[in-house]
């Protein structure tokens, strides 16, 4: 009776992880999502790079489509509120934040910044920035059918990013939060994403995967060590300004190579 038992056990932990990890980076409706705590969503992250080539799909078609009845900039402009939307803006956010923690004098104002509600000049900025990017990318693409394919490698390899900070800095807040979470049992999960993402962007784009993964990499990188420097570890904003500037980096790098070829 203990294998059939513990097999379950394991298929539960399974479906609430993937469930936390759509709760987490979307705004679909996932039934029990009241009852997932962090655990559920550590776990979750090992899947985190999937559900985000299930958001940059959506997002390119909407690209695409849109392209066939109205200008590219309104069809860009309309994805790129898609993904937001669908999100709940989650990334943006933590953008924002983050880039407001910028103007602070120091590590603990920059982290009371962090978590005011406001929004201030470097978030906006930031945010401005941020959405002219992701809609001149969508519309260079010019309707493209690779405008999917693009929106899903950069909506994968993402959301390895803040997996793989958690795992290569400390968590940089005392009183915790829910950034904490993905401390846990980071190193192999990180791992696995990174894995899943890589191997995903290869399947789906070949030589173009590649070159956005090396992107990706290098967003990591410098991501990592500057945040590292300024607040010797990571917080959830940090990770989601992280992740919101791989999508861009690599929405941008795989659109200059495309027109380039």
């Amino acid at each position: 009776m203990t294998r059939p038992l513990e097999s379950r056990s394991v298929v539960v932990r399974g479906i609430r992880a993937l469930g936390a990890a759509v709760a987490f980076l979307t705004r679909v409706p996932v039934v029990g999502s009241a009852t997932f705590t962090g655990v559920d969503l550590a776990r979750g992250s090992v899947v985190f790079p999937i559900v985000g080539l299930g958001i940059g799909a959506l997002t390119g078609i909407v690209a695409y489509l849109g392209a066939r009845a109205m200008s590219h900039l309104v069809a860009a402009t309309l994805a790129v509120a898609f993904g937001i939307a669908l999100t709940g803006a989650l990334h943006v956010d933590g953008l924002a934040d983050t880039a407001d923690g910028l103007g602070a004098r120091s590590r603990t104002r920059a982290l009371a910044v962090m978590r005011e509600s406001s929004i201030g000049t470097y978030g906006a900025v930031a945010l401005v920035v941020d959405i002219v990017l992701r809609v001149s990318a969508f519309d260079a693409l010019e309707g493209d059918h690779r405008a999917i394919t693009v929106a899903t490698l950069a909506g994968g390899l993402s959301r390895c990013v803040p997996v793989a900070s958690s795992a290569l800095l400390p968590y940089a807040r005392t009183d915790g939060g829910l950034g904490a979470a993905l401390s846990h049992n980071a190193t192999a999960r990180a791992i696995t994403a990174v894995v899943l993402a890589i191997g995903t962007a290869l399947l789906v784009a070949g030589v173009l995967g590649l070159e956005a993964t090396l992107a990706m990499l290098v967003v990591l990188a410098l991501t990592s060590v500057s945040t590292w420097r300024w607040l010797g570890g990571y917080t959830g904003d940090t990770l989601g300004a992280a992740s919101e500037v791989c999508e861009v980096t690599v929405l941008v790098v795989a659109v200059a190579l495309i027109g380039g070829r």
